[in-house]
């Protein structure tokens, strides 16, 4: 039974991460919209979106885990 238990919490802990992620991208999200209609600036706005880009790629594409040395592909 430890199985079920230990898979279920690796569940639990993935679903809490991605929760958590899709807030924080939210959060980022409402403060483009706000920079762009308060401060249009073009730098803050890209260096906001390349920061939700690299959020992406590390939690959702898991490009972590090839450069990991786990072993390959």
């Amino acid at each position: 039974m430890d199985t079920i238990s230990e898979s279920s919490t690796k569940k639990a802990s993935a679903v809490r991460k991605g929760v958590i992620i899709a807030v924080v991208l939210a959060v980022l999200t409402l403060i483009e919209f706000v920079v762009g209609l308060v401060l249009p600036n073009p730098w803050i706005l890209l260096t906001l979106a390349l920061l939700k880009a690299l959020i992406v790629i590390q939690f959702f594409m898991h490009v972590s885990r090839v450069f990991a040395g786990e072993g390959g592909h």
